[in-house]
């Protein structure tokens, strides 16, 4: 029994390894395409909004869209398998690009606006894939699988803003323009690569098992993991969507705010590579604590300087902070389900993460607009205190139980 059970692990990782380059590569060109929408949504929002106040909201839009996607993503993996729902999702990119470029060049902000909540869409699938690359995996392949994929977000936070730098200025005097029209392309590319990915329909006995997800999120476990992702996910997005307009107020050009958004998006995957084995030696708990606490530094460096190297390092030290309290708190989450519950599970952290996600989002611009830099990097600390405490209290309840359960063994000398 013991021989077949590691055998069918065996096969399973192979399985899941084969997923892994499909899935990294898509997470390249979805991350490119979101790369794309942050690098020029804050400005072309401002260029088109009939108030700089309203600036933000396209980024806005886009987190409402990766918030109102997670649910429907999770119920379409549920009943028709995850490729399918990965082709959904790379069609809304599609969309998004088309839709954004019509917009630029009609001067239709609220046009730009539903194009960026395709965007969001898509995003919200392109969440999925770190969830998928574990599917079936053995436990201690499982960080890998998912920090892996992860990984593929270094080459979107080259290929985005370097896509935005070639292409801006190819339709003047409507800039970006054409760098919608190429976002549009490399959304079709993913829908071709994620079309390969092997992910069958779920079985009929996975649709209707499983605990209740209430039971299910009300582990100790589950609400640190969520309340870290809540906590990690909104308060990077709320000082990388306020930075570029931050930094054009402040003086800085385009190419500058190019520059630090691709720094930031390699700095948020480029530790993917070894986050997994860290989470691995040290665990998840340890790993998200720590990137929480490069997130409260990345806010510090804000508050301490306007130059383009303070903005740079803000974005750079936010990033990494961004993957290990990020990727920790997925591989948490995938310690708090079964298998036949993973779909309606996952959906629903990605949910509540996305969902407060929007609510800060719609506050940036606000914040900035209102109140200056200075505040949007202050608003970093109280979250990261809270999640930093809810996530020992967590820690002890688990070792305590441990104990207990130590403790509840009978001797068998007795």
């Amino acid at each position: 029994m013991l021989d077949r059970t590691a055998t069918e692990e065996i096969a399973n990782d192979a399985r899941a390894r084969g997923n892994v380059l499909r899935l990294a590569a898509a997470q390249a060109l979805t991350g490119a395409n979101s790369a794309v929408i942050f690098a020029t949504g804050s400005i072309v929002g401002a260029t088109l909004a009939p108030s700089i106040s309203l600036a933000t909201v396209p980024l806005s839009m886009y987190v409402l869209g990766l918030a109102a996607g997670t649910l429907p993503t999770g119920a379409i993996s549920r009943v028709y398998g995850r490729r399918t729902a990965f082709i959904i999702g790379t069609f809304c990119g599609m969309l998004t690009g088309v839709l954004a470029a019509l917009a630029v060049l009609y001067a239709h902000f609220w046009l730009f606006c539903g194009a960026t909540f395709l965007g969001g869409l898509y995003g919200a699938v392109a969440q999925s894939y770190r969830f998928a690359a574990a599917d079936g995996a053995s436990a201690a392949f499982r960080p890998k699988a998912l920090s892996w994929v992860m990984a593929g977000g270094v080459f979107a936070g080259v290929l985005g803003p370097q896509l935005v730098q070639w292409t801006m200025d190819i339709w003047p005097p409507y800039l970006f323009a054409f760098s919608f029209v190429v976002q549009a392309f490399v959304a079709l590319i993913a829908m071709a690569v994620l079309a390969g990915v092997d992910a069958p329909k779920p079985a009929p006995s996975d649709l209707h098992g499983g605990r209740p997800l209430l039971e299910i999120a009300r582990q100790p476990r589950f609400i640190a993991a969520a309340l870290c992702g809540v906590i990690a996910y909104p308060m990077m997005n709320l000082v990388m969507t306020s930075a570029p307009l931050a930094m054009k107020m402040c003086g800085l050009t385009v190419s500058d705010s190019n520059f630090g958004i691709q720094w930031h998006i390699v700095a948020m995957y480029g530790p993917s590579f070894f986050t997994g084995s860290l989470i691995a030696r040290f665990g998840a708990p340890t790993i998200v604590a720590l990137g929480l606490v490069l997130e409260a530094a990345a806010a510090g460096i804000g508050l301490s300087g306007i130059t383009a190297m303070h903005f740079w390092a803000t974005l750079i030290v936010l990033g990494v902070g961004w993957n290990f309290a990020f990727i920790g708190a997925s591989a948490l989450v995938l310690e708090t389900h079964r298998p036949q519950e993973r779909n309606k599970v996952q959906a629903f952290n990605d949910f509540l993460v996305f969902g407060m996600m929007a609510i800060g989002s719609f506050s940036s611009g606000q914040l900035l607009a209102h109140y200056g830099w200075s505040m949007v990097n202050m608003v970093v600390f109280p979250p990261v205190l809270l999640g930093l405490a809810v996530l020992s209290f967590a820690s002890f309840a688990r070792r305590r139980a441990k104990l207990r359960a130590v403790d509840e063994i009978p001797d068998p000398g007795a």
